[in-house]
């Protein structure tokens, strides 16, 4: 009877240690899983996808001709104002020379 009581505690007692490590290991990585779900959620969000923005409009070389188009109607306008006699000829060099820089 000795030997079948003792294979019998040490049947208990493996059982009863095997158990135990099982709990302790479901604890553990229970554990390990709370903290990293914490960790996920304290995270920052992730960054907002980058917006491009869109490309600016091609420079011509017609945009000079547009201003000279512009300089020439009112340099056309300044004439046409000291013909009629409402600008100087004074009044009229003055603004002719700020048009022309």
């Amino acid at each position: 009877m000795g030997l079948v009581r003792g294979m019998a505690r040490t049947a208990v007692v493996a059982g009863t240690a095997t158990a135990v490590s099982n709990r302790v290991s479901r604890r553990q990585a229970g554990r390990w899983a709370d903290q990293e779900q914490a960790a996920y959620q304290q995270s920052a969000p992730p960054p907002p996808p980058p917006t491009y923005a869109a490309p600016p409009p091609p420079v011509y070389a017609a945009a000079p001709a547009t201003d000279q188009t512009d300089m020439l109607e009112q340099l056309k306008t300044l004439g046409e104002l000291r013909a009629s006699g409402v600008l100087t000829d004074e009044e009229f060099y003055a603004q002719k020379a700020k048009l022309l820089g």
